[in-house]
């Protein structure tokens, strides 16, 4: 506890001694100086040594109070959330086949992690206009998914009705395939934090999901998620994935041409930390066009990343908040991935082109 303006005051009379603290700084003393009184119980009065000693553990002691306040205060920020019963990996079923005459992404067919490709996403004008149809085809797709998420419904049934809705659409599924990924969708719940993979687990009430979809269509794909609530959740989660799409949100507001990239983090952060949620580190937006995943990566967090952002591009922004540690943990799938303590997290994404005064979603419809 850092305290300004100490004043001491060692004087004695009838055998009692005082000691007179006083901070300006203080909000739990509110300016006001506190006195202790050390009584010697009719020996002889203390010296001005005993009496600081004595000052110094009842300074200990105001100290330790003052921590114990700042932990209260810190908790009462994020409310307190009944725990769960842990997410448990249900059935996953054999993925779902793409037609013939559905362009595919190179990756496809391939096991390996594609490298995150260096060169920045671009397009040209026709480009444009096909990032813009794939991004709304992906708004879609996760709108109608929205509406499936209910108590009894399977996270596998999300996944088939979102596989048949892109495939209809002559697209294909980008998650499918990319580096072995089994499904079309990724759908992660309560305290997944990203890529879930879709299985037998039923929905329940009070649950939280996050609906990732990224279609390939014309060359170019558009990638979006949002999470969703499921029957009676509780007001603390329904806090904590209101304010995840508002940082979403402030994190696309800074951003337009000659914008640093750092800005994002920042403004996601600073929001975030207003009602006491972590950011996730580990999980970063990306390029995205005619490559899934390229540069920049866009740090959710605060961060020194230099760079500044370029009018024509297109990139996605996608924070994760927790109510808890922002540490995770894999299960031996590979993808799916949880906070390390098993807290809930949520997370938005939007694709968005970067303009000369500011920056247009792309992913909406």
């Amino acid at each position: 506890m850092a305290v300004a303006g100490l004043q001491l005051s060692a004087s004695s009379a009838h055998g009692q001694g005082q000691v007179l603290l006083s901070s300006a700084k203080s909000s739990l003393f509110s300016g006001a100086p506190l006195r202790f009184s050390l009584s010697t119980s009719g020996r002889e009065p203390y010296s001005r040594k005993q009496q600081l000693v004595v000052f110094a553990r009842r300074l200990s002691g105001l100290e330790e109070a003052m921590r114990i306040k700042r932990e209260r205060e810190s908790q009462q920020l994020t409310p307190k959330v009944k725990r769960r019963p842990p997410l448990r990996r249900g059935r996953v079923s054999p993925e779902l086949p793409v037609p013939d005459h559905i362009p595919m992404p190179p990756y496809v067919g391939s096991s390996e992690l594609p490298e995150i490709a260096s060169e920045h996403q671009i397009p040209g004008s026709q480009g444009i206009a096909d990032m813009r149809a794939a991004c709304e085809l992906a708004a879609r797709v996760l709108d109608s998914a929205g509406k499936l998420v209910r108590p009894s419904v399977t996270t596998n049934e999300i996944d088939k009705a979102v596989h048949q809705m892109i495939i209809d659409a002559g697209a294909y599924p980008s998650p499918l395939g990319y580096g072995g990924f089994p499904k079309s969708v990724c759908t992660s719940v309560n305290e997944c934090m990203c890529h879930g993979i879709p299985d037998s687990r039923q929905l329940q009430s009070g649950d939280i999901i996050n609906i990732d979809v990224t279609v390939y269509l014309n060359g170019y794909h558009g990638d979006t998620s949002k999470t969703f609530l499921c029957g009676d959740v509780s007001d603390a989660i329904k806090q904590l994935v209101k304010v995840t799409e508002e940082c979403l949100e402030r994190g696309i507001a800074v951003c337009k041409d000659g914008a640093s990239f750092k800005k994002i983090g920042k403004r996601i952060s600073e929001h975030a930390e207003k009602y006491g949620y972590g950011v996730v580190e580990r999980f970063v937006g990306h390029g995205v066009g005619t490559v899934f995943h390229s540069e920049p990566l866009i740090l959710h967090h605060r961060n020194d990343q230099s760079g500044c952002m370029v009018e024509g591009q297109t990139f996605t922004i996608e924070p994760i908040l927790t109510m808890g540690s922002i540490e995770c943990k894999t299960w031996p799938d590979n993808w799916t991935t949880l906070t390390a303590d098993g807290s809930p997290a949520a997370q938005f994404e939007h694709t968005i082109l970067i303009t000369r005064t500011g920056a247009e979603i792309l992913t909406i419809c």
